[in-house]
């Protein structure tokens, strides 16, 4: 048997030991960032679309159908890619919606993302009411008030906001939903794509600037996805019902390209700022052209619905895991999580520049 002041060592000893283990779990427990704002489309829209006179909401069944919350509005069977980078980034709830954020839940980031936005005002008009960058960014400047009214004034937020990953994922619908839609948008006979790309950057560029003013200082913008890959373009523009439709997925990467190039000079001219991109396209490209290897069946074809989006309770695929596309335009949760994780620690040197999130959140 131990003797009395052997045991007291080792209560001791197993005290210290048992604070050491709780210390760390807390500190495990915590976000590698203290918050994340997130700005887009429907590719990551949580559901601030629920309460605008839109045909582009979800908040119905069988959208959610995998989700632990249901039909949240999210355009996907579970979780969107901001879902995953948000988990991966070590957020324990989802970074709520703009239409849902209330008090201090701010301090951990919201999510302004809207289906159907663009960069430019007029992107998405034909689905109805729609959250432009321009109208998220003057959501950001309220939410703005609200930290600095909870943290103590302005400079407080902005430091507060310095510490914070901001993620843009913007520019499909400037083609989907504007360019390319030619019945309803005049940009194509305006425009060639030469002159159009460069015209959408500038304008991004001025919006990321609204950003960088009010604190925001680690940003990750995301590339287009390859958007003649879509079901909804395969079915109605592919020769072949099967194949991709190159001139979409060329436009895709020609604005990749040029956003890409201009990361060097957001760093250069933003002061203490530190711009990233991830790729939107190349990692559902590769699956899209070796479904199989990467442990799906279906590539070419929608798990649900006949239409654009999935209709209130239509027929779904029962192996969502086995499909790349949920409907016609958004992947499933399977193939958010493979982008999400490829966005957060990179498998190729062409899915994040100059480096991945992970990186951006030890900065």
């Amino acid at each position: 048997m131990m003797k009395t002041n052997e045991l007291k060592k080792w209560m001791v000893v197993s005290l210290v030991a048992a604070a050491v283990i709780l210390r760390n779990a807390a500190v495990a427990a915590e976000p590698q960032v203290p918050c994340l704002f997130i700005f887009g489309d429907s590719l990551i829209d949580p559901g601030n679309n629920n309460d605008l006179s839109t045909i582009a909401r979800v908040n119905f069944r069988p959208y959610g159908i995998d989700f632990p919350l249901g039909p949240t509005g999210r355009f996907s069977n579970g979780k969107t890619v901001a879902d995953v980078v948000a988990k991966l980034l070590g957020f324990k709830d989802y970074i709520p919606s703009y239409s849902k954020a209330r008090g201090k839940q701010i301090l951990r980031g919201v999510n302004y993302a809207s289906a159907a936005a663009g960069i430019r005002p007029e992107t998405g008009r034909h689905w109805g009411d729609r959250v432009s960058f321009d109208k998220q960014l003057r959501n950001f400047n309220h939410t703005f008030a609200q930290l600095a009214a909870i943290l103590g004034g302005r400079r407080a937020a902005t430091d507060y906001l310095g510490k914070c990953i901001f993620i843009s994922a913007l520019g499909n619908n400037e083609f989907l939903n504007n360019y390319f839609l030619t019945p309803l948008y005049n940009t194509s006979r305006v425009y060639t794509l030469q002159q159009y790309i460069p015209i959408v950057l500038k304008q991004y560029t001025q919006q990321l600037k609204v950003l960088y003013t009010f604190g925001a200082r680690k940003i990750a913008l995301i590339g287009t996805a390859p958007l003649g890959c879509i079901p909804i373009s395969v079915v109605t523009n592919s020769l072949d019902g099967f194949s991709c439709v190159e001139s979409n997925n060329r436009a895709s990467r020609m604005f990749n390209k040029q956003l890409r190039a201009r990361i060097d000079v957001f760093n250069t001219m933003f002061a203490a700022a530190q711009f990233i991109y991830l790729d939107g396209y190349n990692p559902i490209n590769e699956v899209y052209n070796n479904a199989q290897a990467y442990g799906f069946k279906v590539r070419t074809r929608a798990c649900c619905g006949s239409s654009i989006i999935c209709l209130p309770n239509d027929v779904v695929c029962p192996n969502r895991s086995e499909y790349v596309f949920w409907d016609f335009a958004h992947p499933t949760e399977a193939a958010s999580l493979l982008l999400g994780r490829r966005a957060y620690q990179s498998q190729k040197p062409s899915d994040a520049y100059p480096f991945d999130l992970r990186r951006l959140a030890q900065l």
